[in-house]
């Protein structure tokens, strides 16, 4: 009985030990309506998903007894300073932030009834609307601003169209495509409504991700839908074939642009955490909400694939990726120098059910690295200006027109690192703000998905795979 009391008073000393500065979070949208039509938007219950995710954050890094609380962050009240949001300005993805940032600084009401009043002079008390609903500056990112990229930055760039494509005359590819053909005829008849879905080559691998996608919403939200009745079986083995597809166009080791929107974001996440380390702390939270093969690029761009095969799969939805930058010791303010103190750790958690782990990135043992060590093992994945991506992609995106080393560096809001960490990463730029060759082996792979992702048939911005005349071409999310 002792050793049971003692047990759980070690481990509570051994969290307190650490002082959490900041933290970067990556998001992907909640359940939402088809993708095949191109109007997806967010659910009730993908805006649920994302208010539980940002709930879930807030308990573990807001909250005032947690362990894990972000050191000096205001536990109740939203101050603007603290919290940096952004989300391309697609309203699947801007919804995703607003409900997850609703989770995180919820109405005052439910918090603390005497913070949520304002006395004034004459007495009486004055509550904000909706129960002291709190608004969280989300900022809105259109399509041809140059800031587009942190977070999507295989839009519009024909390098990623032609990498991704290359995937499709890849020995992988066409051996699946053959050996999967029979089983992706069956569905023909499930899909019968769909109306430009007409032809037996529209039924194959080639459309992995959209057939999935067709019949997972359809069984979610569509009580008479034939859908219905597709095996729990069936869908598994369709969602582990889009695993291998989406990943497949995503990631190659051989071929940088097609994890282009990884070495973006990237660039983001260093940016945001730097602006932690250079505010000495005062930027504690950034939320930066996106798509699922951003995330999947991410996985193999920093080799999260040698820490677990699951990586190889899809995220759930509402899955977010974290970035902790932390000291090993309990302090009471920010570091004096952060390349002696400073570590980053990275957590994954998929969809909203799973619990937030740690894993550590580029093939390393360890599950957190110290900054410095983080800064030179990230920047040389990451494209870390406005002109270095237009070369990259051989964009034709207009800000790519007029735009040079000079400019883009001059727009980005993080103006540099801090002289610490500029000695150990050198000549680093100012940064933009922020599977196996062979045959289809059924059992095998759905050993490997299994641990991924599991459907949500019951309930969760992302840019999925949609195939027109054999090229594989992206969809907004």
């Amino acid at each position: 009985m002792v050793a049971a009391t003692i047990l759980p008073l070690l481990l509570a000393a051994s969290v307190a030990a650490e002082t959490i500065h900041g933290v970067v979070v990556f998001s992907r949208h909640g359940d939402r309506t088809t993708k095949h039509y191109n109007a997806q938007q967010l659910t009730r219950l993908g805006a649920s998903q994302c208010f539980q995710v940002g709930s879930a954050y807030r308990s573990r890094y807001i909250d005032g007894d947690s362990p894990y609380r972000i050191s000096g962050i205001s536990e109740f009240d939203y101050v603007s300073s603290q919290i940096y949001a952004t989300a391309p300005s697609q309203g699947i993805l801007m919804n995703t932030a607003t409900a997850f940032l609703q989770g995180l600084y919820p109405p005052l009401v439910g918090l603390d009834a005497e913070v949520a009043s304002q006395t004034l002079n004459n007495g009486s008390k004055s509550i904000s609307p909706l129960n002291g609903y709190q608004y969280v500056t989300l900022q809105g990112v259109v399509g041809n601003s140059p800031d587009t990229i942190w977070i999507k930055g295989d839009d519009a760039c024909p390098a990623y169209t032609e990498a991704a494509d290359a995937f499709e005359q890849s020995t992988e590819y066409q051996t699946r495509l053959a050996e999967t053909r029979d089983f992706y005829q069956s569905f023909s008849p499930v899909l019968k409504s769909v109306y430009d879905l007409d032809s037996p080559s529209d039924f194959s691998y080639a459309k992995a991700y959209d057939i999935f996608d067709l019949i997972n919403v359809a069984r979610i939200h569509n009580a008479t839908s034939p859908a219905r009745d597709v095996s729990d079986d069936e869908l598994f083995q369709l969602r582990t074939l889009a695993d291998s597809a989406e990943f497949g166009y995503n990631y190659n080791r051989t071929q940088p642009a097609r994890s282009i929107h990884a070495q973006t974001l990237g660039a983001a996440v260093l940016a945001q955490l730097n602006k932690t380390v250079t505010s000495a702390g005062k930027l504690k939270f950034s939320l930066l909400a996106g798509s699922y093969d951003t995330m999947l690029a991410f996985f193999g761009l920093t080799n999260l694939t040698a820490a677990s095969p699951d990586f190889f799969g899809l995220p759930g939805y509402a899955s977010t990726m974290a970035f902790e930058l932390f000291s090993p010791d309990s302090e009471t303010s920010f570091p004096t120098d952060p390349n002696a103190s400073l570590r980053v750790r990275f957590r994954f958690k998929n969809g909203t059910d799973s619990s937030l782990d740690s894993f550590p990135l580029f093939g390393e043992k360890e599950d957190s690295l110290p900054w410095p060590e983080f800064v030179n093992k990230m920047q040389p994945r990451a494209i870390t200006t406005t002109a270095k991506w237009c070369n990259a992609c051989g964009s034709k995106a207009d800000f790519c027109a007029v735009n040079d080393e000079k400019s883009s560096a001059a727009s980005a809001p993080s103006r540099g690192m801090s002289n610490a960490v500029a000695g150990v990463i050198g000549a680093m730029v100012t940064l933009g703000v922020i599977m196996v060759v062979g045959a289809v082996a059924f059992v095998l792979l759905r050993k490997r998905a299994r641990k991924v992702a599991p459907i949500e048939a019951t309930g969760p911005v992302e840019k999925g795979s949609l195939h027109t005349s054999g090229s594989h071409v992206s969809s907004e999310v």
